[in-house]
């Protein structure tokens, strides 16, 4: 096997879209890869500084959207860009923006599936950034993306993951198993 020495390769990473609101109401949105589960009910975040990080101090709720294949430039973008250098960064995306029904922040109508969270704790807080831990206190999906079961139908949603070896996206498959039921064929 080859050595490639300490690097953020945890795979797949998701490409999740922060959403808040600024002092005076206005939509942001950031692409952050460095997050998952926290616990059952919570999200962890690594932010560094940036304007959603402002907005966070000024209103302790936001929402955690998933980029898909469909909405890769502009998520990409929300990346590239900050709202501190960039006033109509949030018209350029073309997304439709809505407050979230549970939190005061922002959804994006685009993106299939939302979080909406509370900012629950802040770990190593400094002017660099945080580990963020949001209290997840709904889920949104758009009725286009549920299975037959009522349930969000993560296939048809074509929710990407950041390849942070060669910089790319890469489009989420098929399911190929089933958690808890198929180890048990080895009992």
């Amino acid at each position: 096997m080859k050595s490639f020495g300490s690097k953020p390769w945890l795979l797949p990473q998701p490409v999740l879209i922060i959403g808040t609101y600024d002092k005076d109401g206005k939509a942001n949105a950031m692409n952050a890869a460095w997050g998952g589960t926290w616990d059952m009910h919570e999200v962890i975040i690594s932010l560094a500084s940036h304007a959603t990080t402002d907005n966070l101090t000024v209103n302790g709720e936001f929402t955690v959207a998933f980029a898909t294949t469909e909405t890769l430039v502009a998520a990409d973008y929300v990346g590239l860009v900050s709202a501190r250098n960039t006033p109509d960064k949030m018209e350029r995306t073309g997304w439709t923006i809505e407050k979230a029904p549970t939190v005061n922040a922002p959804i994006f109508r685009q993106l299939p599936m939302t979080l909406e969270c509370r900012v629950k704790q802040k770990i190593d807080e400094s002017e660099t950034g945080c580990y963020l831990v949001g209290e997840v206190v709904n889920i949104l999906c758009d009725e286009q993306y549920l299975a037959p079961d009522g349930q969000p139908d993560v296939e048809r949603m074509h929710i990407i993951t950041y390849d942070p070896v060669h910089h790319g996206y890469i489009e989420l498959g098929k399911t190929v198993g089933r958690a808890f039921a198929d180890g048990k064929k080895l009992k």
